[in-house]
């Protein structure tokens, strides 16, 4: 086999791949753009490699991404960016394939919003044993030879990791999809209409919301009462002249699942420029998580395009 046959070859052994190694980056890092920049990166180790002496390209390749991965979890830059409270998952619409697998509900919960957002409280090394563990079915063998430590000390990393991640699955869980889309179709209205008591009724009493500030706040807004949510979500959801021309137009709001969870997207002409996604537990609503800032949005916005959507539940906000 000729030079530029071999590397036509491989090139397409990578490619196949591709998709696996995005889901994986994508876990460890929470964002899209750097999962794909990882990807990228690995392609180049890959292509100035001796692949003459890589005998299971894709352990290979699965220990380039983790630990390309766990560099920029490690970089200054990036704890200096995820410390000043700013920092949000980015959402991605089901069906995207960076999601990864999805058949357990370790590999479900592993991409979850709430869970990428738990993580960041992991250290990198926790971080990585827990994906490469749950999302993916590694060996502690295995995840010991990816990452150069111990058998003993990745059993020890998922103790810690899924003590922590656990948790969070545990007051959340799994809801059936026709009672998730009848509490955010519920929400959506109460907030319309300004019915506060009724947001409230929706709400647990150790409810969150999170917003971005459109990317206009250096930091996130939290909010933590149902009183004080609903309130939030009153203003949010009333349409203005000011909030139109934010958007870039007079948006409609679809009901769709991102990452897994029930959420609102404002869209204006096929372009997505808002994103509200739910987190629910024993038929409430425990987490409200608004996304506006445009960087955030890229990836879901270029799905959203490709995406047959249903009819939207208001068409003209």
């Amino acid at each position: 086999m000729d030079t530029a046959t071999t590397d036509h070859f491989d090139t397409g052994r990578f490619e196949a791949g591709r998709d696996r190694l995005a889901a994986l980056a994508y876990r460890l890092l929470g964002s899209a753009a750097d999962a794909e920049d990882v990807v990228q990166d690995a392609f180049l180790h890959w292509q100035a490699a001796d692949r003459t002496l890589i005998r299971v390209p894709e352990a290979w390749l699965t220990k380039v991404v983790t630990n390309l991965c766990l560099d920029r979890l490690r970089s200054a830059r990036v704890r200096r960016e995820r410390a000043a409270g700013a920092w949000l998952p980015e959402p991605l619409l089901d069906g995207d394939p960076m999601l990864g697998p999805a058949d357990t509900v370790e590999q479900r919960a592993s991409v979850s919003l709430a869970v990428l957002t738990l993580m960041e409280r992991l250290s990198p090394v926790e971080r990585a044993v827990y994906v490469l563990r749950e999302a993916f079915s590694y060996s502690h063998a295995e995840i010991a030879e990816i990452l150069d430590l111990s058998e003993s000390a990745s059993q020890q990393h998922l103790h810690r990791a899924r003590r922590r991640v656990t948790a969070e699955r545990r007051r959340g869980g799994e809801v059936d999809p026709a009672s998730a889309r009848r509490i955010v179709a519920e929400f959506l209205a109460a907030a319309s209409s300004g019915r506060t008591d009724r947001l409230v009724a929706l709400l647990t009493d150790d409810a969150t919301a999170i917003s971005d500030g459109a990317g206009l706040s250096k930091t996130l807004l939290r909010y933590d009462t149902p009183r004080r949510i609903a309130a939030i979500a009153r203003a949010g959801f009333t349409p203005s002249e000011a909030k139109h021309r934010l958007a870039g137009g007079t948006p409609a709001i679809h009901y769709a699942l991102v990452n897994g969870a029930p959420a609102l997207l404002f869209v204006v002409d096929d372009q997505v420029t808002g994103a509200v996604t739910f987190d629910l537990a024993h038929g409430r609503i425990t987490t409200v998580r608004g996304i506006a800032a445009p960087a955030r949005l890229v990836r879901l916005a270029e799905s959203w395009r490709r995406h047959d959507p249903e009819p939207p539940l208001v068409a003209r906000w």
